[in-house]
């Protein structure tokens, strides 16, 4: 005779979702989003042709008749996950973290970093997404998404976590064929610019007191990570975001000529989802952006040239 048996990842969630009697309960036991468990209900829902849970505001309450289901079905995974520790199979299940962040950003700074999450915490999947599109313009969804602030946006958390500021920087090569000492030298360099970004040299040769210098030539991008890559490559002079050519300083690629002016710049920041907020994965991802990002706090001056450098 043929076993009748419901969608078994379905009675999964409603099973945990019943014993915990919320759904967002049953999300962070199963490592899955609550959107997932909601899916999962529905379908179990759809096939059983009845409801399972009346719901509340915060919580859900299970129907008398899934009650009753429930009394069955709990001591069904109990015995399952006993025969299956009896029979030496331990479960891993594999967790998942989406996020969505700007490209120079994750080319320069997180993916850098990711092997150290990964070390941390091996049993995650972190899925990255690319984007500079604004958040609220956003048509996926996602635990975590890095945007400039702070902001604020209605249905989303938001918390900072690495600042940054702005300065010249270029490759010690291009200093050793084209010396700069002060920062009126940079007539004889070439000054890269980012099209997205039109005003940084302006505002920084502003805050220098030489706004009407005229470099030896200009080159434009329209991709910031590009930019930076032609200082590495001696180039020109990048207006260079300290966060995200601290590497680039600290391995001696760039090397930032003067120890001032620095234009002040938005902080790099998390939004999450409301309602993920105390997400397990969440929680640990945005702990870990803050522990690197307080380590990368201060980038000094490291023009090895000057000997006045400071």
């Amino acid at each position: 005779m043929k076993r009748v048996l419901p969608p078994l990842n379905a009675l999964r969630a409603f099973e945990a979702a019943g014993r915990l009697g919320s759904f967002k309960e049953a999300a962070a036991e199963l490592h899955v989003t609550h959107g997932a468990v909601s899916q999962h209900v529905r379908l179990l829902e759809d096939w059983l042709g009845a409801p399972l849970f009346e719901r509340h505001n915060r919580r859900v309450a299970l129907t008398p008749a899934a009650q009753a289901y429930l009394a069955q079905v709990g001591p069904l995974f109990e015995q399952l996950s006993q025969a299956t520790a009896r029979y030496g199979v331990v479960e891993t299940v594999a967790r998942s973290l989406s996020v969505n962040a700007p490209a120079t950003f994750t080319l320069r700074w997180l993916v850098p970093r990711l092997a150290n999450f990964r070390a941390m915490h091996p049993d995650v999947d972190i899925n990255v997404e690319t984007s500079n599109v604004p958040l609220e313009s956003l048509k996926e969804d996602f635990d975590v998404i890095i945007r400039g602030g702070p902001d604020t946006f209605y249905g989303y958390a938001m918390q900072p976590f690495l600042t940054e500021e702005r300065l010249p920087v270029c490759s010690p090569a291009l200093l050793q064929r084209v010396p700069l000492h002060t920062p009126g030298d940079m007539r004889h360099h070439t000054l890269l610019h980012t099209a997205s970004l039109p005003r940084l040299w302006p505002d920084w040769l502003s805050s220098a007191r030489i706004p009407d210098l005229k470099p030896a030539a200009a080159l434009t991008f329209d991709h910031f990570y590009l930019t930076l890559q032609a200082a590495i490559d001696g180039i020109g002079i990048a207006m260079g975001p300290t966060a995200l050519v601290a590497d680039d300083l600290a391995s001696g690629r760039l090397v930032a000529p003067f120890a001032g002016p620095r234009l002040p710049s938005r902080s790099y920041c998390t939004y999450v989802p409301s309602e993920r907020v105390e997400d397990e994965l969440v929680v640990l991802f945005r702990a870990w952006l803050v522990s690197e990002g307080f380590r990368d706090v201060g980038v000094p001056s490291t023009n090895p040239l000057r000997p006045d450098a400071r």
